[in-house]
Parts: structure tokens; C-alpha cells; sequence
């Protein structure tokens, strides 16, 4: 069994101890969700250490977004709680990397696919794949896109 799996579940028990009611709905969600995934092909599986990160991730996407719609329908409760699952999640997740940090292995993949005489936005698929396979879980694959985008163009 993932390691990351089990620190989950060992976090749900303490939450429901200490009687968090946030941590508490938001692991038991989570964790529902891992289990989906161990369930959804032809047959079970034990889900890797890394597949329980991208589920894991997977949620918090969710709860990002649908934050940003309850804000933009200025609904702040809903917000907040959003907010509140979002923070419990993130303590599951690698560090996000500076936008610094991203943009130079952006322009290092830009040059690299310039040499190969790739510019513009022809480049944009080449630049995105290099991008992500070295920031990997630690930048969001939209972020890498968008900025990418607006150094070819």
C-alpha cells in the first residue's frame, strides 16, 4: 500500500478525534476518490505512491476552481469552504515552484526548440512537453501553457 495513502487515512482518524469537521469531510472525500480509481478499470488495483499524489492533486483542482466560480457569483460562504478543503489538500502536495523558477526552464526549453528550428507557436507542443516533464507535479500544466503561450507569441 502507497505510503501517501496511508498517511491519509491516518490523518482522517486523527481529524475525526480532534472532531475536524472540514479534515475530516475532505479526507473521507479524497480518499473515496482514490479508491474510484483503484476500482474504475477491468480490475482492482493497488494504486502507486504517485497516482495517489495525482488523485490527490486532482481534488484540489477541483476545489480550486470551483472556489473561483463561487467567487465570481460572489457567494463567499461557498467560497470559504472551498478555500477551507483546498488548504487540507495542499498539505498532500509538493511545493508549487516560483514562477522564477518556471520561466527558466521555460526559456531554456524555448532555446532548446529554436535550435531545433522550432519557433513560434509551432513550438508550443515541444516547449510544453519539455516544460512539464522537468517541473513535473510541481507546476500546473494550464500555468505552464499560458506562460509558454506568451513567450512564443
Amino acid at each position: 500500500m502507497s505510503s501517501l495513502k496511508e498517511q491519509l487515512k491516518s490523518d482522517l482518524t486523527s481529524a475525526m478525534k480532534s472532531r475536524n469537521e472540514v479534515e475530516t469531510s475532505t479526507l473521507r472525500m479524497t480518499l473515496a476518490a482514490i479508491m474510484n480509481a483503484e476500482v474504475a478499470g477491468d480490475q482492482a488495483i493497488e494504486l502507486t505512491n504517485d497516482q495517489v499524489l495525482a488523485v490527490v492533486g486532482a481534488e484540489a483542482k477541483k476545489r480550486a476552481e470551483s472556489a473561483d466560480i463561487y467567487k465570481e457569483a460572489g457567494r463567499q460562504d461557498a467560497e470559504a469552504a472551498e478555500r477551507a478543503e483546498l488548504a487540507v489538500l495542499e498539505r498532500y502536495l509538493p511545493a508549487q515552484m516560483t514562477d522564477a523558477d518556471l520561466e527558466k526552464i521555460i526559456e531554456s526549453a524555448i532555446a532548446e526548440a529554436a535550435s531545433q528550428g522550432l519557433t513560434g507557436p509551432k513550438a508550443m507542443g515541444a516547449v510544453v512537453k519539455v516544460v512539464r516533464g522537468q517541473a513535473g507535479a510541481s507546476a500546473d500544466g494550464a500555468k505552464i501553457a499560458n506562460m509558454v503561450k506568451s513567450k512564443l507569441g
